[in-house]
């Protein structure tokens, strides 16, 4: 039921004669109260920001003073009282809210500044269980909303960064904050406290292992604000969650101009991507065109490997996103320069790499300090109109599937090798995806068609066309193996990866018609093995 209003008009000012400070992030705080003091506005603060307040000189009114109560229970409770929120809460001009203020002595507050204890990073520092709940705050929140609600008479502030605008506010206003002011920073307020009770309900649900709570909620914070998103005429942002994962949300930016709304899109798809390569095993390198790969190798160094994913499609390469699964030296960043690159991803680059590619003042450097698990949980979520659809992250390995050879011929131990590879990383090619492999490099890749034979001659027909731009007399599809993201429904998609000289087939199986791909298999003296792990990427 819809609580009535009494339509009581908001004053356009409002004088800020008292402010409560509590906050956890001390960051300018001394500054701010000097500020506020000088201007005439008395304090009155909690704990350990009353305390960093007054040992700086400044003069500060304990909120027990004015409650009558002391802080109890480790602080637990000290501001949740009708004195504090009597005071946040009251409709100044409403007779009888004002005259219940009068009657329980409760002082007016017009300015409020508080930010909440550090939940999220608790998270992801891997704290206990209980040193994670002990971080979930109560009383700012409770403040903060209570604030934000009667922004008609109160100001919140919750951001550190928005003190110069509020004490520059004050300047203009002769010491008071306007209407329009004070609805801005409670619409900013909660949507703090959203995303802050969306971690918190985040972390249980992870903590109790909870797939599908009967409430979902996500949040964010603005990292940057995009010149526009997928195209022009649409407008974008980039929030970060705080997901403890390496990658391009967590990444250093070195250098080059700011990150489009399409090269995050497109570096995150990179570095997913290379990350499924142990660093230890292998160089690796990924190469991605709007959000596809177009050529993917391993070698010996990161040089090798780059011209080995280079020569798989060198021409949708151009003005791509290249990421490396080692730290970025020297040989590797020369070679890399040499084609138009948006954006280049690695764990780390040397000092030499570093400078090599800041002589190309617009490409972009990032750096990560480490990879992302493929194997690790996380959520992935889409949005449809009126929802979300929400799943776990694909976070199958090749290397943990049970392989099932199924065919009379079995792949010999370099087509495994390769067949293994390509599985990789079909598992990042949009649906329906075929990769075509040969000595640990794509030669071959078709992407997001409606059919798979359709991917599988798009595929072939790439290889044709870079095995003319490298004047090679056929293309490295023959002799290659191919991996398919999932079942070939019918036997029309291998015969075309057995047109282009495919050897040997992995696949997920699974089809009504799996007999007859098999057959079919055998009949061209194909080796095939069936993961029984599909890989549908939409």
């Amino acid at each position: 039921m819809a609580v009535a209003t009494k339509n009581i008009p908001a004053p356009d000012l409002v004088p800020i004669r008292r402010a409560l400070l509590s906050v956890s992030d001390k960051a300018g705080l001394v500054d701010f109260a000097r500020a506020l003091f000088h201007a005439g506005v008395e304090l009155v603060s909690t704990g350990g920001t009353a305390r960093v307040i007054a040992e700086a000189g400044i003069a500060v009114r304990d909120v027990s003073d004015l409650t009558g109560f002391p802080e109890i229970m480790d602080g637990r409770v000290k501001t949740l009282h009708p004195s504090v929120h009597g005071a946040l809460l009251g409709i100044r001009d409403d007779a009888e809210h004002r005259a219940a203020m009068e009657a329980h002595g409760i002082e007016p507050i017009d300015l409020v500044v508080v930010n909440l204890y550090p939940f999220e990073e608790v998270r992801r520092s891997g704290a206990s269980y209980a040193a994670t709940v002990e971080n979930i705050d109560i009383g700012g929140p409770a403040m903060l909303r209570a604030s934000a609600k009667n922004h008609a008479y109160v100001a919140i502030v919750t951001d550190p960064e928005d003190y110069a605008a509020v004490l520059n506010a004050l300047d203009l206003n002769a010491g008071s904050l306007s209407l329009d002011f004070r609805k801005k920073l409670a619409a900013k307020a909660f949507a703090r406290t959203a995303a802050y009770d969306a971690a918190i309900s985040g972390w249980f649900a992870e903590a109790l292992e909870i797939e599908h709570p009967a409430w979902r909620a996500f949040g964010g914070q603005l990292e940057t604000v995009m010149r526009y998103g997928e195209n022009p005429h649409q407008q974008a942002g980039f929030y970060v969650t705080g997901e403890k994962r390496p990658g391009v949300a967590t990444a250093r930016q070195l250098q080059g101009k700011q990150l489009s709304y399409n090269n995050i899109n497109d570096t995150d798809a990179a570095f997913e991507l290379v990350g499924e390569f142990d660093p230890a095993r292998t160089a690796a390198v990924a190469i991605i065109k709007h959000a596809n790969p177009c050529g993917v190798a391993e070698g010996a160094t990161l040089r090798q490997a780059y011209f080995k994913a280079l020569a798989c499609d060198p021409v949708s390469a151009f003005g791509g996103i290249v990421a490396l699964n080692r730290i970025l030296d020297a040989e590797a960043a020369e070679e890399i320069v040499k084609t138009f690159t948006e954006v280049i991803v690695a764990p780390d680059a040397t000092e030499e790499a570093a400078a090599i590619v800041a002589a190309k003042k617009n490409l972009r450097l990032l750096v990560t300090g480490g990879l992302p698990d493929p194997r690790a949980a996380g959520a992935m979520v889409k949005s449809v109109a009126g929802g979300l659809l929400v799943q776990g992250r694909d976070g199958a390995v090749v290397d943990d599937l049970d392989l099932k050879v199924v065919t009379k011929r079995a792949p010999s131990d370099a087509e495994l090798a390769d067949l293994k590879f390509a599985f990789r990383v079909a598992k990042h090619v949009k649906s329906n995806a075929i990769v075509y492999a040969r000595r640990l490099a794509t030669v071959g890749i078709g992407a997001g068609q409606m059919s798979r034979v359709d991917s599988s001659r798009i595929a072939a027909r790439k290889a044709e066309d870079a095995a003319d731009a490298a004047g090679l007399s056929e293309p490295l599809t023959r002799g290659s193996v191919v991996a398919s993201d999932a079942f070939f429904p019918f036997a029309d998609g291998l015969l075309a990866a057995v047109e282009a000289g495919a050897t040997a087939v992995i696949q997920p199986g699974g089809s009504v018609n799996d007999k007859d791909v098999i057959a079919a298999a055998d009949e061209h003296g194909i080796a095939m093995v069936l993961t029984g792990t599909r890989h549908f990427r939409h």
